[in-house]
């Protein structure tokens, strides 16, 4: 794809872009080193969200279980409702309240599955999700870092796997997915979307954020309502657009910052033009 080319003038040292179709999972198109091992920083939310919710269906946890806070549960977590600060395990809110973008509701998530797993989440990530995949490249160490982000390492290639499973899901029931990505957690809840500022309502699924009318945002003008995805502050983002039917992976090695808010909306319009023809 032609658009994809508009990565080589964005000021990062390294970019590499990807858009995966939803009806087959067929790549597209691919711009960039798609091997190359990124730092996915916030992205791999999607990562931990994807397997809490593996780990629902197998009947680990359920999502209305006690995690976090006095009243929090898994859900609340998955939707940063919990009233958890975004760095610290200090309770700002009543769960349920408030959207407060919590990293610490993240890693609080993590730890409950691997209490009730009795697995280490790293590898219940890789052996749910990243291997039934093909997601040879794809980790989360939690030794020394977070499943909030730090901890996220990945590729296109990888997350390019990772997209068509969220448009044509075959590790979950395809109900979960449209629930977790389409279905906003507690409605009406609003917040601070991370670098665009404070939102009424920022809506959000269970680990996904969703577009609805929120602007400016990290994604393109042409962007559906219904998509959703996330961004991280390593200069990442994947989202999945269901109207365009069509997902796209941007990975860089540069900070997140006013110039990935001013180029990424860029790129997802040229994206979907390009798509439409």
């Amino acid at each position: 794809m032609e658009s994809l080319r508009m990565i080589e003038t964005w000021p990062a040292p390294r970019a590499a872009a990807a858009v995966v179709r939803g009806a087959d999972g067929a790549v597209l198109g691919g711009h960039g080193p798609q091997d190359h091992l990124f730092p996915l920083a916030s992205v791999t939310k999607l990562l931990t969200s994807y397997a809490v919710l593996i780990a629902v269906e197998e009947g680990v946890f359920e999502l209305d279980d006690p995690a976090g806070p006095e009243g929090s549960t898994v859900r609340h977590l998955l939707a940063h409702t919990s009233g958890l600060a975004f760095d610290e395990h200090r309770v700002m809110a009543e769960p349920g309240n408030r959207r407060l973008y919590s990293n610490a509701g993240f890693d609080v998530l993590a730890q409950a599955l691997q209490q009730a797993s009795g697995i280490e989440f790293g590898r219940y990530a890789a052996e749910a999700l990243f291997e039934p995949l093909g997601m040879r490249d794809t980790l989360i160490n939690t030794a020394h870092k977070s499943p909030a982000g730090a901890g996220g390492l990945s590729t296109v290639t990888d997350l390019a796997l990772f997209a068509a499973e969220l448009q044509s899901p075959k590790l979950l029931d395809p109900s979960t997915v449209r629930a977790a990505t389409r279905e906003v957690a507690f409605p009406g809840t609003s917040g601070v979307l991370p670098g665009f500022g404070h939102r009424r309502p920022n809506d959000w699924g269970l680990g996904f954020e969703i577009r609805d009318g929120k602007a400016p945002h990290w994604t393109g003008t042409a962007n559906s309502p219904a998509t959703f995805g996330h961004f991280g502050q390593s200069g990442t983002f994947l989202w999945v657009d269901p109207e365009a039917g069509a997902a796209c992976v941007a990975l860089t090695d540069r900070d997140f910052g006013p110039w990935a808010a001013e180029v990424w909306p860029q790129l997802s319009d040229a994206v979907l033009a390009e798509l439409r023809g």
